[in-house]
């Protein structure tokens, strides 16, 4: 043994006592010759992150991690090796028929009380976690335009209304040169339409137009769309300013029109004030991006008991991404909570295989490589590590793309979305989002402009390294400092705090995406 491998503590983890693969802990990986607890001698350098063989596996032998194949091996991989996706031969997806259906109901658990945030109350009951304007947009060409005067709605009117919390121009590459009547072009209609209804909006919303686009304001938001905040403006639909009308007389009458019909909403959104409500008004949606082999073991365990803390106390979670949920199909459809329930998931993953085989796409496109690069070999081994955000309880509903909840869609819910960070977030924003977290190993810098996100880093490395854009380090549990019991009330409270004015990184430093819709729709 090499005196660097002496020097060494060696740590890794096994998810489940059949496993016959580790994921290393130590920063910087182990270099060969380490001799780990368990008593195997690594024959390789094993990066942090990355899998090493605890047995001779033979060719053809399935990679358990998991207690799930992750992978087959390619050759004969001894026993000290490190595991790495050039190794492994994928499993073939599960069919989508002969699924176990409803057929495992967790154990319920007792409900929790007493735990309450400050929260902004809307007319229709939803809750907002955050008093912000929206300025919806009908039309990609009236972005510039919006930009502009929400800079002079911030710069001029803000400081005027210290109670509201910012201004959101719903801006977006649709509208237009679209099919707008074609098969799925109401996915990103509807989309638009709820993320107007958001409720960290409360009901206050102004729709700036083009005139001309095909994406028509009363299609966009209808009469009786969303509940009236104020008796005058009853039957008149949402406060509109079209760019295109008679009475504009240059650009900057454009920018003064949107300025001045902005005044009146911000005047309401001042009056409103915090009140205490119960947990159950919270609406979290939870996602992982730049995800690495710690993902399943720190973050999203801990995000997933948050999960259940959250449906014990009345609560809704919802848990998304198609494309990395597809390998674990029948864990979901096992855990709905009705025969129903399951259908409905076999229904929205059937929609999204056939989606990518019109794109000529398949599930292989999904590890990135920055994923590969921490230690997640393919799609397979990602989907175990995605769902565990999920929690344990019964998935009580399902919702398609661009839906949006109703009143008492309460509990677990799987909205059907793609992977695509900015994608998934603008779509749980359409359900009704009211909180967000959202966990990284390799790091990345995202946000919401109309919702607070919980950033949660898997490794210590990464949250040192980026100390003012995490917001939690579970990655704590990985180093023995924590249990994942222990993180996730930890996390539970820390959302609790968020929604009631609590701001987190992403929103200290604006780190806003742009709205990315879903868009399965032609372009004509």
């Amino acid at each position: 043994m090499s005196d660097t491998a002496q020097s060494v503590t060696p740590r890794v983890v096994r998810m489940h006592p059949a496993d016959n693969v580790a994921i290393v802990v130590n920063d910087g990986g182990l270099p060969p010759g380490t001799v780990l607890d368990m008593g195997v001698a690594l024959l390789d350098k094993v990066p942090q992150g990355h899998k090493v063989a605890l047995v001779d596996l033979a060719q053809g032998q399935a990679v358990m991690r998991y207690n799930v194949p992750v992978g087959y091996a390619r050759q004969a991989i001894p026993a000290g090796s490190w595991v790495h996706e050039r190794l492994l031969d994928i499993p073939p997806a599960r069919e989508l028929q002969g699924l176990p259906m409803a057929t495992v109901q967790p154990a319920p658990q007792a409900p929790l009380q007493g735990f309450t945030f400050e929260g902004y109350v809307n007319a229709d009951g939803s809750v907002g976690t955050r008093n912000l304007l929206a300025i919806t947009t009908t039309v990609q060409c009236v972005a510039g335009v919006v930009k502009i005067a929400v800079e002079r709605i911030e710069r001029e009117l803000l400081p005027l209304f210290p109670n509201v919390d910012g201004v959101v121009g719903l801006e977006h590459s649709y509208g237009c040169g679209v099919a707008i009547d074609a098969p799925g072009a109401e996915i990103p209609i509807r989309t638009l339409r709820h993320i107007s209804l958001n409720p960290n909006f409360g009901g206050e919303v102004m729709v700036v137009s083009l005139g001309c686009e095909k994406l028509q304001p009363d299609r966009l938001l209808p009469p009786g769309s969303f509940p009236i905040q104020d008796a005058r403006e009853k039957d008149q639909g949402p406060d509109l300013v079209c760019l295109q009308d008679d009475a504009h007389v240059g650009f900057m009458s454009m920018i003064d029109h949107i300025v001045q019909s902005a005044r009146p909403h911000l005047e309401r959104l001042n009056a409103r004030r915090r009140q205490t409500v119960p947990a159950s008004a919270l609406v979290v949606g939870v996602q992982c991006g730049g995800s690495d082999a710690f993902s399943g073991v720190t973050a999203n365990p801990a995000v997933g008991f948050m999960a259940d803390l959250i449906v014990r106390s009345g609560g809704t979670v919802m848990f998304s991404e198609n494309t990395e949920v597809r390998d674990a199909v029948e864990q979901l459809t096992s855990r709905a909570a009705t025969p129903q329930v399951a259908e409905d998931i076999v229904r929205e993953l059937g929609w999204y295989d056939q989606y990518l085989d019109r794109g000529r796409v398949d599930r292989t496109a999904n590890t990135t490589p920055g994923n590969k690069a921490g230690g997640l070999s393919n799609i397979a081994e990602k989907a175990m590590g995605s769902i565990i955000k999920s929690g344990s309880s019964a998935i009580a509903s399902v919702l398609a793309p661009g839906d949006k909840l109703k009143a008492d869609q309460k509990g677990l819910v799987f909205a059907a979305t793609p992977a695509s960070d900015f994608i998934c977030g603008t779509l749980q924003l359409a359900a009704g989002m009211n909180v967000h977290v959202f966990t990284t190993g390799r790091g990345t810098p995202y946000g919401l402009q109309a919702c607070p996100v919980v950033k949660v880093a898997t490794r210590t490395d990464l949250a040192r390294r980026w100390h003012d854009l995490m917001d939690m380090n579970a990655g704590r549990i990985a180093d023995g400092e924590i249990s994942i019991e222990e993180a996730g009330w930890e996390l539970f409270r820390m959302m609790l705090d968020v929604a009631s004015g609590r701001k987190t990184w992403a929103e200290q430093w604006k780190l806003h995406n742009a709205l990315v819709l879903f868009n399965p729709a032609p372009i004509t």
